[in-house]
């Protein structure tokens, strides 16, 4: 009982000497506010550098928006990160090949992305509004024969929108057979660049000339492509040209209009003109299953076959590729298939 008491006695004392202790502390008087921060530095610290392009107009949102929706964002098979096909299909392919000037990079692509806003601009580089600028501004020389491209701001699209080059490569004149051993040889999938320009073709026979839009649009695809947006469905940052409009397909005409004043006429153009060229490529077609040297999925045949045949292949795939109906250029794509027709008759 003794000790409990003891016990009790020094916790009175501590818990009392607590409270007098805690009862005789005061705060001092507040001190003068401190100097204030300097303003942060553009593109080293704080928001001055930010609020250039992070500002309240829904811009960087918008085109965000629209890329979520774009081929680029939802159908460019970016884990295709291999050597060979990492330069178009991947991010970061396609920025070290701008760095190398090669065809190949020098690794797969770990980690591959598909083309996003650092793909095409210089994102988070200087924290300016330069930060908009290209990746890329250069003339692009066509693999496939060395031909240049040079239309402003659809430069950075051209590396990509070209036509491979097949092995072999068919040459007009020469005469002779070539053997092909793969279904997928031709000029793969995205040669439009090449055809705005009317270049890259198997050009047997003569008569080869352009469309109005090879001199009438500087800035090439950009002009069209990434005009004014319908939405999230074409236009802007979608690239797209088309949009569904009460169950039926609808032109984006907001890049045309400057040249093309009447919407009606330019609608009548573009159908007759997609008429034209799909009669053009079906008896081209039948000309092609006919010998044998295509499939009805439209693959090569593979196996040994004519210079023309083989040309004849490259310009059917060539114009279907390019998916423009002949509206990127005319005058270039009716010339090649018409031409690879007479020459297997």
């Amino acid at each position: 009982m003794k000790r409990f008491n003891l016990l009790a006695l020094m916790m009175a004392i501590f818990i009392g000497s607590a409270i007098i202790f805690a009862g005789c502390t005061k705060e001092g008087p507040q001190g003068p506010p401190g100097k204030d921060g300097e303003d942060g530095v553009d593109g080293e610290d704080g928001t001055a550098g930010c609020i250039e392009c992070h500002d309240d107009s829904q811009t960087i949102f918008a085109a965000e928006n629209q890329w979520a929706a774009s081929v680029h964002a939802t159908g460019g098979n970016f884990e295709r990160n291999g050597t060979d096909c990492a330069p178009c299909h991947t991010s970061q392919g396609f920025l070290e090949v701008i760095e190398t000037g090669a065809m190949e990079t020098e690794a797969p692509i770990s980690n591959p992305n598909p083309q996003n806003c650092y793909t095409c601009h210089n994102i988070h580089d200087t924290y300016t509004p330069e930060d908009w600028s290209f990746t890329t501004s250069a003339p692009v020389e066509f693999w496939i024969n060395g031909d240049g491209y040079d239309m402003g701001k659809s430069n950075v699209c051209a590396g990509c929108h070209q036509p491979r080059v097949p092995d072999p490569l068919p040459t007009p004149g020469q005469g002779g057979n070539v053997t092909i051993n793969s279904p997928y040889w031709g000029p793969h999938h995205g040669p439009q660049a090449a055809m705005l320009v009317g270049t890259g073709g198997y050009e047997v026979g003569s008569g080869y000339d352009n469309s109005a839009h090879t001199n009438a649009l500087e800035n090439g695809c950009v002009t069209c492509h990434m005009a004014e947006p319908y939405g999230t469905q074409a236009g802007g940052h979608t690239m797209g040209m088309t949009y569904a409009y009460h169950g039926h397909g609808v032109v984006n005409k907001a890049g045309c209009t400057a040249c093309h004043t009447d919407p009606d006429a330019l609608d009548a153009k573009i159908e007759s003109t997609k008429e034209d060229i799909d009669e053009k490529l079906a008896e081209l077609r039948s000309k092609l299953l006919e010998r044998g040297v295509l499939d009805s999925s439209d693959h090569v045949v593979p196996g040994e076959m004519s210079m023309d045949e083989a040309g004849g292949v490259f310009n059917y795939l060539y114009v279907m590729e390019d998916r423009s109906g002949g509206s990127h250029n005319f005058n270039y794509a009716f010339s090649l298939l018409n031409n690879s027709l007479e020459s297997l008759n």
